[in-house]
């Protein structure tokens, strides 16, 4: 029988038939960047895959998720080595692959070196650890109360804390299940220090993906500068080195788009990349967002294929990219309604309004598909006979991004404190403007400063080339040419856009740096990559030689890369909270076999309520303090007589009472109190109007005691 051919080689490449593993001659570079670029998207979304349904069955376990899981991770990856196509990296030689894999191990290195330790619950990566951490070690969700080790409900017990809602009788974590179903494995493997290391692997991952769309797009030369530049900005090291979801997302994402490319000539396989873009909401519910262009992407293709192809040879791969995009994304939302319910409500005031926006889109999407090959042009290609139309779309991406340049001189972003949370993010805020010497004015939130985040942490040169790109692309895509860039850049430009005007998120940096990972800082990178393709060609053109375009290539490349190096020298060598997972084994071990733990202290409940209950593994709650029942009370300590009494039902329940809290003087009145941490380490600076350059001191103390009898 005869073997159908693998591929074809471009230009002056030789026709090889046969599979891709039984030649005697090696692939082409191209082939291999484009390959390996797409297995990261391909084993995580076959990881995930496999995840959702076990943890939701309660069957979240080594035995069935390591044979399932990774199963469908090789096959995905298989597969995707026979269909990857090398695009514009046709022309890669070894050194690009080699350049490229290379800064992708350094980067994985760098940042394990330099992991932080975020597990005391204070800001989201400790969730994220902890809520690995419970599923790895149960298989299952929600997390018990575990009653009967206190005597039963008690009115002053309290079993949510932050970042652990509670909810319907049980605790449920915050965020999507996405992240801590792969951080799992770190752990079953390695335990805590395996699963600090998931992020830094996680990262190299994404250099890899954001390599190889670059190398699709902008040619292989501009893949290496593009990897380091986006390998050494802040916003990428911060996020490689702890447990956050913004480089999963990005990894599916991206990798989405390089699988949306490869399979322009593969109809059914082009579901593999709308499951990839569905499944970025399993991981992050901002991702819903992310992925709207997608919806509308295939709504077009479709209109274009019941229009018999109008000139777009791949209008075929419309259905499956939407049939993907539809089962990943309702699958996340099937898993946000079942495990995180409460963080949905949480969100409703955001969520709510983004799903009459997804409804909306989802109509106009569906009457495209059904109105638009009456109205689309005979051909593709007619467009090109428009006159104003691709100069106004490269207009208007300059000026939205010269609107966003000077939004901080027009407009002052404040918020109303409408709830409770509103009011703790507003306190932080202040203290941090105290604590920074800037002027304390409430609600302010330093959202119109976003564009100059982005330029903190990627340099002018880039955000310049970037426009650029967008510019020229969007006028070509208007004259009915580079429909390959259509996806892409919609999705950078309406998550940049929508990001840039409302960042969600408390503004000290480099926290609020996260928000720019998932999406715009690896757009804006591969946007400026290909810009600078677009200046070395015009150089080219006009009659300049090889060493003046090499030159402009040098260029170019040191001007992507030095300005993010700069703004992250300062932090780049400075892990952050380190000592902490020592510091949890220590007091896990001072803990008697049969302890309840009771927190009487609103600052340690806070911070080690489900570290206790997750890594210790003893029942754990704190007891209500007057801070909580008043709102403002003058004491964060619980009232002796709630400590008394649930100290004597505990013990009732054949259990051991222990108390802990911050202070030593907080205990005395109940027995003889032991320091089991007193942790001085480092944490992020909290920066709100330049870039962050150092890490501020953090001091952990938690106090023990067994309370005396009667």
């Amino acid at each position: 029988m005869r073997r159908t051919p693998m591929y074809v080689a471009l230009g002056s490449r030789a026709r090889m038939t046969g599979t891709w593993f039984d030649q005697s001659r090696r692939p082409p570079a191209g082939r291999v960047l484009a390959a390996v670029s797409i297995m990261p998207a391909l084993a995580l979304t076959g990881w995930l895959l496999a995840g959702v349904p076990l943890l939701l069955l309660g069957r979240f376990t080594p035995p069935f998720m390591l044979p399932l899981g990774g199963l469908l991770a090789v096959v995905l990856c298989v597969y995707g080595a026979r269909i990857a196509r090398q695009g514009e990296a046709a022309d890669a030689t070894p050194w690009h692959v080699a350049a490229v894999g290379g800064i992708a191990v350094a980067s994985g290195v760098f940042n394990a070196v330099f992991h932080s330790e975020q597990l005391a619950v204070r800001r989201d990566p400790a969730t994220y650890a902890q809520y690995a951490i419970w599923v790895a070690r149960h298989g299952s969700l929600p997390i018990p109360y575990d009653t009967a080790a206190f005597g039963g409900p008690d009115p002053a017990l309290i079993q949510g804390s932050i970042g652990f809602y509670d909810h319907g009788g049980a605790v449920v974590p915050q965020f999507m299940p996405g992240t801590p179903i792969i951080d799992a494995l770190g752990f079953w493997f390695g335990g805590v220090p395996g699963l600090l290391l998931v992020p830094p692997v996680l990262g190299a991952l994404a250099v890899l993906t954001v390599a190889g769309v670059t190398g699709r797009l902008a040619g292989a030369r501009w893949a290496p500068p593009a990897a380091l530049a986006f390998a050494v900005a802040l916003p990428i090291l911060y996020t490689s080195r702890t447990t956050f979801s913004e480089i999963p997302s990005l990894i599916l994402l991206f990798g989405g788009m390089a699988l949306a490319f490869d399979t322009r000539r593969r109809p059914r396989a082009a579901a593999l990349a709308g499951l990839a873009f569905g499944l970025a909401v399993l991981v992050r519910i901002d991702g819903l967002r992310d992925v709207l262009p997608v919806l509308v992407y295939a709504g077009l293709l479709i209109a274009l294929r019941r229009g018999k192809g109008r000139g777009v040879a791949y209008a075929g791969t419309g259905p499956p990219l939407l049939g993907g995009l539809v089962a990943g994304a309702g699958l996340g939302f099937l898993v946000a309604y079942v495990l995180a319910r409460p963080y949905l409500n949480y969100l409703s005031d955001s969520i709510l309004p983004l799903l009459a926006i997804c409804g909306l889109v989802l109509a106009l999407t569906v009457a495209g598909a059904v109105l638009g090959p009456r109205v689309i042009p005979p051909s593709w290609k007619a467009v090109r006979s428009w006159r104003w139309p691709p100069g106004l779309a490269a207009a208007l991406v300059v000026l939205t991004m010269a609107g966003l340049a000077v939004r901080p001189w027009v407009q002052t972003v404040r918020r109303v404190a409408a709830n409770p949370d509103d009011l703790l993010n507003d306190r932080f805020i202040q203290a941090t403007q105290r604590a920074t010497g800037l002027p304390v004015e409430a609600g302010r939130l330093y959202y119109e400063d976003s564009l100059y985040w982005v330029i903190w942490y990627v340099g002018v040169p880039v955000v310049v080339l970037a426009t650029l790109a967008a510019a020229v692309l969007a006028r070509r895509i208007a004259r009915g040419r580079g429909f390959v860039w259509l996806l892409p850049l919609a999705i950078i430009g309406w998550t940049t856009v929508t990001t840039l005007w409302r960042p969600a998120i408390t503004p000290d940096h480099p926290f609020a740096s996260r928000r720019l990972v998932a999406v715009i800082v690896p757009g804006l990178i591969l946007l400026a990559a290909w810009g600078l393709r677009w200046v070395t060609a015009r150089v080219r053109n006009a009659g300049y030689g090889t060493r003046v375009q090499r030159g402009v290539y040098a260029a170019g490349a040191v001007l992507m890369v030095v300005p993010a190096v700069v703004t992250s020298i300062g932090t780049a060598f400075s892990p952050i909270e380190r000592g902490e997972a020592a510091a949890v084994a220590r007091m896990c071990a001072a803990l008697p076999a049969d302890a309840t733990v009771l927190i009487i202290e609103r600052v340690t409940a806070d911070r080690m309520t489900q570290v206790v209950r997750g890594m210790c593994g003893v029942p754990t709650a704190h007891v209500r303090v007057a801070s909580q029942v008043t709102g403002s009370g003058p004491s964060d300590v619980a009232a002796p007589s709630d400590v008394d009494r649930l100290s004597d039902r505990i013990r009732i329940a054949r259990r051991v009472p222990v108390l802990l809290a911050a202070r030593r003087d907080q205990l005395t009145p109940y027995g003889a109190p032991t320091q089991v941490v007193a942790l001085r380490t480092r944490q992020d600076e909290r920066s709100l109007v330049d870039p962050p350059d150092g890490t501020w001191s953090l001091g952990i103390d938690v106090w023990m005691t067994v309370p005396r009898t009667g």
